[in-house]
């Protein structure tokens, strides 16, 4: 590197190093670079030869490979720990990188610090310059002049020594200057410091100050809150070195204080506040509406909606393009008031705001944000837009801790994106008991396997030409042991989330494939019976399913094509490329492909086109219209699958009307309430025992009652 070739700013001659490795060539590279910097280095190819140089002089600092014949580094170096402490001679070990064991092992053993192969040159010398100025200060403590150099490292250091057996401490200008204090204002005490620890922070404090002073560590060495004269908490690390007697009993903890507030707070990629600086905001702001009656403020959270898509289909680096122009955006509320814009990570963004704040305040930063966001973003050349789902809380009601505020927040948010995200909503209790129910429910959701509480329920599928059972559509119910049946609406979302979906799907699936056996067996017809299962999203995208599939039709022993899988158009909307790669995988299976709810959703003439789909079932919202409005869309619908060579399926009959226009527009299969709900395996089999005996009317099918071997 350049500066290796450099005369150091500051003389290091007066350092002597020895270094200890068996490799010539590394042994030749450190010691050329090292004397290059100034520092007088000799150099030992073994840990005698090593053993032999420190006995016959002293050295200021070692560095010892691990990884020697004959006398191994570790050796070398409990040999020396038995006549020279850490502080008397450092040992900086060097070990492979993945020998973390080696490394233990070795700081165990006494090693002051180690660093790894291939040995980054910078990092070595920083951890050098640390151990020798630690050993030039210790010397220079017992000499009575330690102030002095720690004044020399640096004037924005502010230093302090305590003396332990007389409990006095010296506490430097510009320490107390680091907290907003003249000298005069605050007594050099050991209580000034310790009093002015956050209140979260002091036990640790506590701790790291034992094990240093008792000698279970080297150094003390802490980050923590110490309270400005104004109130406001600053971040600080304090380091410190306890100084022993002659029979190792501390005498003095001596070290520096610097003010790291600035790092502690800034988000390093969009340079916005993060959340210890929020935190310790909404923790001002409670305190603060405690002492002022009528006090208000409110902090709501920002979620980028589909921001996952953007990074997964563009790249994170893209992502983090998108999160610096929202917080560019961001900054210019500012001037609104007083508010702070925070990034909490991930893609969640946090505003403050300050007093007053109520409901027509937050709904004003709602439309801010709109606004913000109503132009796209230029990206990797194109036009991106994105949206924002909020969640506010009003502060302080009835909150009493900072982590009451965010989850009352976090709970609006996700009611936000339950909506169908880009709006926003405002926190009250009757969504936090929706929230404590919904995680009741969650908990629940995971014992229902275990306590046997799902049931599959069968809606039969029926020929409109003649009135006969051709199949059913399998449906997942909860019998909830308190709450009774729940439906799926109810609990499948949450099986989404949770990941359960995946388990529960599979269980449904050979719940239906068994059943299905069974009936074709008692109840054989041409062509056979079939089966619908439904595919969740995160089901169909599950790298098993095909899998799962293949193995649970051979263990039926069951005719693939019998099975017919039903899956949502929202399945293409991430991957329409990865979804028809799986749907092709599963027509080599053998299985009938469904697309459920066509003409609910995006309804892509190309997913009937281009995809291996066989059959088409057309949405309830566009059956139930019947006879009144929508013939039109099923005309549409039912003449386009006829020349693609698809067959339709109407669901959410529940009219005589319905079947008998159904009818005239050429459907040839429907399902709903007008011929069945969804019902036990029992009852279904009822059903076939009557549907054996004689056919239906092909016209004009009678109502639900009336209907052979359909009425139950």
């Amino acid at each position: 590197m350049a500066n290796d070739q450099q005369k150091p700013a500051n003389d290091q001659s007066h350092y002597r190093l020895l270094v200890v490795d068996d490799d010539p060539l590394n042994l030749d590279m450190l010691a050329r670079r090292l004397s290059r910097l100034g520092y007088k280095v000799e150099s030992a190819e073994n840990g005698p030869r090593a053993l032999d140089l420190i006995a016959s002089g002293s050295f200021d600092l070692l560095l010892l490979d691990h990884n020697m014949p004959g006398m191994s580094g570790l050796e070398v170096l409990v040999t020396l720990r038995r006549s020279y402490s850490p502080l008397d001679l450092p040992i900086i070990i060097v070990t492979a990188v993945s020998d973390s064991q080696t490394t233990v092992d070795a700081l165990n053993a006494g090693a002051n610090d180690y660093v790894t192969k291939p040995v980054d040159f910078e990092v070595l010398l920083a951890r050098m310059r640390s151990q020798l100025a630690r050993r030039e200060a210790q010397a220079r403590l017992h000499e009575g002049e330690q102030r002095d150099v720690m004044a020399a490292r640096g004037s924005n250091d502010g230093f302090w020594d305590w003396d332990l057996q007389s409990n006095a401490m010296y506490l430097s200008a510009r320490w107390k200057e680091i907290l907003g204090y003249d000298p005069d204002e605050i007594e050099d005490s050991a209580a000034e410091w310790l009093s002015r620890i956050h209140p979260d922070d002091s036990n640790r404090v506590q701790y790291d100050l034992d094990t240093a002073i008792t000698g279970v560590v080297e150094q003390f060495n802490s980050e923590h809150r110490l309270q400005h004269k104004d109130g406001s908490w600053r971040w600080v690390r304090s380091r410190a070195q306890t100084v022993r007697d002659s029979s190792g009993q501390p005498t003095h903890l001596a070290g520096t204080l610097i003010d790291i507030t600035d790092s502690k707070i800034a988000d390093p990629i969009t340079n916005l506040p993060n959340r210890a600086l929020l935190l310790e905001r909404l923790a001002e702001a409670i305190t603060r509406s405690g002492r002022e009656s009528g006090y208000t403020f409110a902090v709501l959270l920002l979620d980028i909606d589909r921001f996952k898509v953007i990074n997964d289909s563009l790249g994170h680096l893209v992502g983090d393009e998108l999160l610096v122009g929202i917080a560019s955006r961001l900054r210019t509320l500012t001037h609104e008031g007083s508010i702070l814009i925070a990034r909490l990570g991930g893609d969640e963004f946090a505003i403050l705001l300050g007093h007053p704040a109520r409901a027509e305040q937050v709904d004003q930063m709602g439309t801010a944000l709109r606004e913000l966001l109503s132009q796209p973003f230029r990206l990797e050349g194109r036009d991106v837009f994105c949206t924002l789902s909020i969640g506010a809380a009003l502060g302080p009601g009835d909150a009493i801790r900072v982590e009451d505020l965010l989850r009352d927040a976090d709970t609006a948010m996700y009611r936000a994106k339950a909506l169908g995200g880009a709006r926003i909503e405002i926190f009250d209790r009757d969504m936090r008991k929706r929230a404590v129910a919904r995680l009741d429910l969650e908990t629940d959701l995971r014992a229902a396997f275990a306590n046997d509480d799902y049931e599959v329920y069968y809606q039969p599928k029926v020929n409109l030409g003649d009135g006969r059972i051709t199949g059913f559509e399998a449906l997942a119910r909860w019998l909830h042991p308190r709450l009774g049946l729940i439906y799926p609406d109810q609990f499948i979302p949450l099986a989404e989330e949770t990941g359960l979906i995946i388990p529960l799907g599979n269980w449904v699936l050979e719940q239906a494939c068994r059943q299905l056996k069974s009936w074709q067996q008692r109840f054989p017809q041409t062509p056979p019976l079939t089966m619908s299962v439904n595919m969740s999203c995160r089901q169909f995208r599950d790298a098993g399913l095909v899998g799962n599939v293949e193995r649970i039709l051979k263990e039926n022993d069951l005719e693939p094509s019998t099975l017919r899988l039903e899956i949502t158009e929202s399945v293409f909307i991430e991957d329409a490329e990865e979804a028809g790669r799986i749907l092709e995988l599963l027509k080599n299976v053998g299985v009938g492909l469904k697309i459920d709810d066509f003409g609910k959703g995006y309804s892509s003439l190309s997913y009937l086109c281009n995809l291996p789909f066989d059959t088409v079932k057309i949405d309830r919202a566009f059956v139930s219209c019947l006879p009144q409005n929508g013939s039109h869309i099923v005309d549409t619908v039912i003449r386009l699958a006829g020349a693609l060579g698809m067959n339709v399926v109407a669901e959410g009959v529940e009219t005589r009307e319905q079947v008998e226009l159904l009818q005239s527009l050429g459907c040839k299969y429907a399902q709903g309430y007008y011929f069945s709900e969804p019902v036990e395996a029992s009852q279904i089999e009822n059903m076939l025992t009557r549907s054996a005996k004689a056919l239906l009317p092909a016209i004009a099918l009678p109502r639900n009652s009336e209907l052979v071997g359909l009425s139950g």
